[in-house]
Formats: C-alpha cells, sequence, structure tokens
C-alpha cells in the first residue's frame, strides 16, 4: 500500500471558506429558481400554516438537489485547485477529508 500524503494545511482555511460560499451560492440559486417556478419571492417553510404538503416538499426537495450540486461542484472544483497548486489531493483514499 502506497505512504498517504498528509493533507496540506492550506485546504483547512479553504475549505471552509469553499463551505461558506457554496451555501450562499446554493440559497442564491434556490431562491432564484423558486422565483422561476412559482414566481413567490418567499419559499414555503414547513411550519407555514397556509402552504400544503405539496408545496413544502417540492420546495424541500428543490432546495436539497440545488444544495447538493452546489456543493459538490465547489468542493470538487477547490480540491482541483489544491491538486494543481501543491500536487496533493486533499482527500483520503475513500474519498474522504482527512
Amino acid at each position: 500500500m502506497a505512504k498517504k500524503k498528509k493533507m496540506p494545511m492550506a485546504y483547512q482555511p479553504l475549505g471552509f471558506v469553499l463551505g461558506w460560499s457554496s451555501g450562499w451560492l446554493a440559497g442564491l440559486a434556490f431562491r432564484k429558481t423558486w422565483m422561476a417556478i412559482r414566481h413567490e419571492e418567499d419559499a414555503p417553510d414547513a411550519l407555514d400554516r397556509d402552504r400544503g404538503w405539496g408545496e413544502i416538499l417540492l420546495a424541500a426537495a428543490v432546495q436539497g438537489a440545488i444544495f447538493a450540486v452546489v456543493r459538490s461542484a465547489v468542493d470538487r472544483a477547490g480540491a482541483k485547485a489544491i491538486e494543481r497548486s501543491t500536487g496533493a489531493w486533499p482527500a483520503d483514499e475513500k474519498g474522504g477529508r482527512d
């Protein structure tokens, strides 16, 4: 088994910034998507009394899908940038972070 390279310390603050920015970007994308789907400023919340189950679950599914796609794209771009600059991939062999 090949010895695993130690994760560069530079990725830890970058990972934090990428995580925060991906959440912000996903929120923005969800608001714009919800506006396009329902022509409403605010998406329903689970505790909105005046919203039905279908509308609440649709909003949650769309929000979850957008968040997962944006986070994966941002994480992948950050990992590729670290690999280009340091030569080390910022995860262990199974794909998790160190």
